[in-house]
């Protein structure tokens, strides 16, 4: 049952992290919660003020790369709570790569020097720079784990076809750099990421959230280049910390295991390092905010009212 019955709610939907309503069939309300996951596993603790972070990381990169390619996203109502235009999203994630960490990392280091079509370079280290970015795309599962898929295997199952292909591979490289270059002011890599597209009146359209520690990898670019040639480890803010630990705990997502324990003290720290990467990447304070069902319902309902009369007023005057 939806948490929430907002006013024209035609339909809601509860994702790993995120509860989405459909309004009137055109608009959606997206709820960031404090759900974590990992492994495609959502965790047993929830993670205080997470909810907050990623949608406000979201909306100041939205903000930040409207230019690039048009977004969903109309309105902020709540500190987690988004609202924006409803698309039919493409079956796939447009993973994009700048370092060799993560999956990419694990991949390269079982010997396999190609990764959803994409060649990765001989005598590489974890954590070195690509020559250029290289995108990785998944399947976009509705239940369980993502899969890698090649672009040639996407365009042969009708996902997209070439023409959208190369828009969509156009624009996530587009705002990858783009992403880089803010995380570079900051004293930040963008050294991973995914991108979500839809289409919306037959234009493409960048959904959901980007450039935040749930879809995202950052290194600190202070002593990156030392660290890379003494072997050691980098230090990151992204959510790879939480994979490293269920790994160290022995839980990969996979048949049979247990999620171990998450104790007080480390729900605490894994909100910490979320505030710190909020920090970090807008350059702002962070200012925590709780509000009460009543003050999300009213706030949120009032922005879609606003919503409504906007594009009331746009679909009288079409070219105002």
């Amino acid at each position: 049952m939806a948490p929430f019955s907002f006013p024209g709610q035609t339909g809601f939907y509860k994702g790993k992290v995120r509860d989405v309503y459909t309004i009137a069939d055109k608009w959606l309300v997206m709820v960031a919660s404090n759900r974590i996951s990992a492994f495609d596993v959502i965790l047993p603790r929830t993670i205080p003020y997470k909810g907050q972070v990623l949608n406000q990381i979201a909306a100041f990169m939205l903000k930040a790369t409207s230019d690039i390619c048009p977004n969903w996203l109309l309105d902020v109502p709540a500190p987690n709570i988004s609202t924006g235009i409803k698309c039919e999203p493409f079956k796939i994630e447009m993973v994009v790569r700048g370092n060799l960490v993560g999956h990419a990392w694990r991949t390269y280091a079982s010997g396999t020097k190609t990764l959803c079509g994409a060649k990765m370079p001989e005598g590489l280290k974890e954590n070195d720079f690509f020559p250029e970015p290289i995108i990785t795309p998944s399947t976009k599962a509705a239940e369980g784990h993502d899969e890698d898929i090649s672009p040639d295997e996407i365009i042969a199952k009708g996902l997209c076809n070439k023409e959208e292909w190369d828009k969509l591979s156009k624009y996530a490289l587009l705002l990858f750099e783009r992403g880089k270059e803010i995380a570079l002011k900051q004293g930040l890599i963008l050294a991973d990421t995914k991108y979500e597209f839809g289409k919306h009146n037959g234009e493409i359209i960048l959904m959901d959230e980007i450039h935040t520690p749930d879809s995202s990898r950052y290194f600190y670019k202070d002593g990156f280049d030392e660290r890379q040639v003494k072997g050691e480890r980098q230090k990151q803010l992204s959510k790879e910390f939480v994979r490293e630990w269920l790994i160290a705990n022995h839980f990969m997502g996979k048949e049979g295991q247990m999620v171990p324990e998450m104790t007080d003290e480390w729900v605490q720290t894994i909100s910490k390092r979320y505030i710190e990467l909020y920090e970090k990447v807008t350059g702002e304070k962070f200012k925590p905010e709780s509000l009460s069902a009543d003050e999300i319902f009213s706030a949120v309902s009032n922005s879609l009212l606003k919503t409504k009369i906007i594009f009331a007023k746009k679909s009288h005057y079409p070219c105002g």
